[in-house]
């Protein structure tokens, strides 16, 4: 029982830590590479929904400036625009997820995570800093694969997944709610669909919320 009860402090102390250190470093060269990494499942989550439903991904740009796009003709476009904000959220709980479940073998998760990035970006990204990005932090990631323990691989896909579900909270905020009058996702289905942005916007965010309370939980009763 003590046992348990000092591994739950052990992952508050840790998770208030983890989230001061998000909030405080948001805009600095400390969180940068991994805000640029949920930017590319971003993207990634716009093509695979267009491959989903018949059309195909032609290409992927990245920027310095937290930017993507992914031309993604053919397909349905609903679900396609749908699939940006909401397959961050989704890739983080699948990061979270193959941690949590593969135990010791938590680094095969992690260099599954590299090799992913790297041919992902070989395949479709397009851009000078999407290509030099996503092969380095593929490359970072299967270095860190071998070199960490299996607790510290799983600490690293917890930090990725959760980090991944928080900016999908953030990125939907900043981008629909505070700033609806942009060419976001939520702008373009709103043309599409003719309900507002800020609609799409709440509904997104409370999804995102939802999600990562349930994935917070599942790591809680973990313990």
């Amino acid at each position: 029982m003590k046992r348990r009860t000092r591994a739950r402090a052990l992952f508050l102390g840790g998770f208030a830590l983890w989230f001061a250190a998000i909030w405080i470093f948001w805009n600095t060269p400390v969180v940068y590479p991994i805000q640029v990494f949920v930017v590319f499942l971003h993207e990634i989550g716009h093509g695979i929904a267009a491959i989903a439903t018949g059309g195909r991904i032609d290409r992927i740009t990245l920027n310095p400036r937290l930017g993507g796009a992914c031309y993604c003709p053919g397909g349905n476009a609903f679900i396609t625009l749908s699939a940006g904000y909401l397959g961050s959220l989704f890739f983080g709980v699948l990061i979270v997820e193959g941690g949590r479940r593969a135990g010791r073998n938590a680094h095969r998760v992690t260099a599954g995570i590299g090799v992913a990035v790297v041919l992902l970006t070989l395949l479709f990204v397009r851009s000078a800093f999407g290509l030099l990005f996503g092969i380095a932090f593929g490359a970072f990631l299967l270095v860190l694969a071998q070199r960490l323990s299996a607790e510290w691989n799983r600490g690293l896909l917890t930090v990725l997944g959760l980090t991944s579900c928080l900016y999908a909270i953030l990125d939907i905020k900043s981008d629909v709610i505070d700033r609806p009058y942009l060419p976001s996702d939520a702008y373009m289905l709103a043309e599409l669909t003719g309900v507002p942005t800020v609609v799409w916007g709440v509904l997104w965010i409370t999804i995102a919320l939802v999600v990562s309370g349930w994935l917070v939980r599942r790591l809680w009763r973990d313990l």
